[in-house]
This record gives structure tokens, C-alpha cells and sequence, in this order.
């Protein structure tokens, strides 16, 4: 138990989970048993403990915030008080229905939506979830779901379209862990177990386009050449130099360069991570020559502003390849700069991860990693730069 003490409304509504796995159980010291229970994903749920007819019971009595703290304390203290006159207040009670899986996919989404950065999020589920899994279980109810229904939802899509049906499933059992947060069933069937009753090496994943890293000096030749928007040109030098993401590059600010070093804040980070990016001298004479960018006001902090000011998509980096018959997307150019790392120098393995700004998966590694390697992986950059864009 995480907390021993009388429950506040500012302490249930600001409360996280811990991050420690399980449930975070915070007790209300006023007694009747009442707990709140803060799940991994962030749902709050109030759930009341007591002693009925010699026997220990335990029931939820509502998610948070539809069940404030006021009304979980009456609904406790209520219940204690048939339990202590002998009677069985969870005997025969009636619970909400639960509902749909599209009316409860509609709350996840509210409440996951605050605290997404991306606005293209909240269409993305929603078009997906619409387009896979409403046909089959959008009306069924939530606790009448079942394993085969997800089953019956992933397999369609799973041997040529797997990164979508793991999306899907992904999104399913975010709205079925929603539906254990609210009492409404026992479990998730959308969970990891179910991937283990699906096709394994069945298609084939499939991959940002990206060039042999001996080719990659020629299409930087190619690029500098053309008669594109010199902040196109510029800025897709900079996320080759850099092996950034292409996001990370055309959202870059002035207020991020700090001499040799570019700092992404977590809020842009695909991670949700601060990275620091070591620049090379190529590296740092690209943003010298994006000083000489025409801009206009809208611009403001931006190094790489479109013609009318804005952020340049990544589409636009993308035609201009295609236009230059350079085959490869520009996320490809990190699956290049990884394959020259891992064929033509001997930097560990943790440096070219961090390089990419890759998470570290393995338990036992990352409780090691208490340093972003931001000198070693200098020296990598350096010597990619020297190699991809020489002088």
C-alpha cells in the first residue's frame, strides 16, 4: 500500500502511478475500507475492502473522476453499514451496463488525448479502430468480448499489414485494461498472450526505404545541386549529419543549438526523452548556412523554415528524393548511418543505440546506462560526417 492517510481531492486528482508496475493502492485513513487503485496506464478506480458475514470482500465502486472522492466515501460508509447490521451490500447490486467497445474506445481516447503532443494521434486511433475494429466488436459490449473476437479482428491483417494489426491490438487492449479499471470484466483479451495464438513469421515487415551507405555522399551531391527551397536542401543534410528523425530536424530551434551541441526536448522526442546531439563541423556549418535562409516573421525560432514561415514537412524532403531518383525515404537515412556504424567502425553497441537516441530494452544494460555518451558518440558523428559528406 503506497499511501496510509485521509485521501484529498487534490491528492486523488494530481496522484500518478509510481511507474513501479502493478496497481498503486492509496488507502483512505477515514476507514470503511476505501482504497484508490491507480493502474500503469494512469486509470483511477475507487475499490472498497470490509468484512461481510465473517468473509473479506472487496468490490469496485466506480472509476475517477465519474465517482469523485465525496461520493466513494458515502458509498463506503454505506456499504460498511449493512455489513455491520449483517446484511451483504454487494448482494444483488446493480451495476451500470457496461457499454461498447466504441462508446468505451471513445473515453480512452478523451482521456489519453491530453497528454498527447502529436495531433495526428487522435485520428489515427480513431481511423484505425473504425476501419478494423468496429466492424466486428464496435457494438458489443465490453465485458461480452472475448479473446476469438480479437483474434477474429487481427488475423485479416496480420500476414501483410502486420504493423497495423499490432497497432490495432495495441489500441484494444488499451480500451479492455479501461474496461478492468472500471469493473466492467476480470481481464485483458487483447493481451500479450493473445500473440502467441497468431501466425508467426507470417509476411514480412516492412521497412523505411534506405540507401547502402556508400551511396548515401551521392545523394547529399544530388540534393545540394538541385534547385529546391534551400531550407529543404539544408535541413535534409542536417538529418543526415545528425541520423536524427525527420520530425526532430524540421521542428529544430535556434534556442536548441548551444554551441557544438543540439539539445530536442522530451516533448519532441519519440521517446519522451531530453537527447543531445553532438554536432560535427559539416553538421555546424549546415546551420550556418540556414542563418542565410530567407524567413519570414511567421518563422520565429525555427532553423528551417518553409517559404511561408512554417515547419516543412516531411513529405516535401520526401518528393524531392523522389524527384531526384534517390530511392529512399528520409527516416532511411538512420538504417544507413546504422550500417555504416556496424560495417565500418568499432563503436560499442550502446554508442551507435545511443547515437539513434534508441531506448534501451534490456533491463540488465540499462540500469548501467547512466550517461548519454555524448563524447564517444561525438566521435562517431564526426567520423559518419567525414565519410557522408566529405569535403
Amino acid at each position: 500500500m503506497d499511501r496510509k492517510g485521509p485521501l484529498t481531492v487534490a491528492f486523488v486528482r494530481a496522484v500518478k502511478h509510481s511507474g513501479k508496475g502493478g496497481i498503486d493502492w492509496h488507502i483512505d485513513a477515514l476507514g470503511h475500507g476505501l482504497m484508490l487503485a491507480v493502474q500503469p496506464s494512469g486509470t483511477k478506480s475507487w475499490v472498497q475492502r470490509i468484512v461481510v458475514r465473517g468473509r473479506r470482500r472487496s468490490a469496485g465502486l466506480g472509476g475517477y473522476p465519474l465517482v469523485t472522492l465525496a461520493e466513494a466515501r458515502d458509498a463506503a460508509f454505506a456499504n460498511r453499514r449493512i455489513a455491520r447490521r449483517g446484511g451483504d451490500p454487494f448482494k444483488d447490486r446493480r451495476r451500470p451496463a457496461a457499454p461498447t467497445f466504441a462508446a468505451a474506445a471513445a473515453q480512452v481516447i478523451d482521456a489519453q488525448a491530453v497528454a498527447w503532443t502529436n495531433p495526428k494521434s487522435r485520428k489515427q486511433w480513431e481511423s484505425s479502430l473504425a476501419a478494423y475494429a468496429f466492424p466486428a466488436i464496435g457494438d458489443k459490449r465490453v465485458d461480452a468480448i472475448d479473446s476469438a473476437d480479437v483474434m477474429a479482428v487481427l488475423t485479416p491483417i496480420w500476414g501483410d499489414r502486420r504493423g497495423t494489426a499490432s497497432r490495432v491490438r495495441q489500441r484494444i487492449s488499451a480500451v479492455m485494461r479501461w474496461a478492468v479499471a472500471h469493473g466492467h470484466r476480470a481481464d485483458d483479451p487483447a493481451g500479450p498472450a493473445v500473440l502467441q495464438a497468431l501466425p508467426k513469421g507470417a509476411g514480412k515487415a516492412k521497412h523505411h526505404k534506405a540507401l547502402p551507405h556508400a551511396e548515401v555522399a551521392d545523394a547529399l551531391s544530388r540534393v545540394r545541386a538541385s534547385g529546391a527551397w534551400l531550407a529543404t536542401k539544408l535541413v535534409f543534410e542536417f538529418i543526415v549529419l545528425t541520423a536524427c528523425r525527420s520530425g526532430e530536424a524540421r521542428g529544430a530551434t535556434w534556442s536548441e543549438i548551444d554551441g557544438g551541441a543540439w539539445t530536442i526536448p522530451a516533448a519532441r522526442m519519440k521517446a519522451r526523452s531530453e537527447h543531445r546531439v553532438p554536432l560535427s563541423p559539416q553538421a555546424l556549418a549546415v546551420l550556418e548556412q540556414a542563418r542565410s535562409i530567407p524567413r519570414t516573421a511567421a518563422a520565429g525560432d525555427l532553423v528551417f523554415p518553409s517559404i511561408r514561415g512554417r515547419q516543412l514537412s516531411d513529405s516535401t524532403i520526401s518528393k524531392l528524393l523522389r524527384a531526384l531518383g534517390v530511392d529512399a525515404v528520409p527516416h532511411g537515412f538512420r538504417s544507413s548511418f546504422r550500417d555504416w556504424a556496424s560495417e565500418c567502425t568499432d563503436a560499442p553497441h550502446a554508442v551507435m543505440e545511443a547515437a539513434l537516441a534508441h531506448a534501451v530494452r534490456n533491463q540488465a544494460e540499462a540500469a548501467y546506462a547512466r550517461s548519454d555518451l555524448l563524447a564517444k558518440r561525438r566521435e562517431l558523428m564526426d567520423a559518419w560526417a567525414a565519410y557522408a559528406a566529405p569535403s
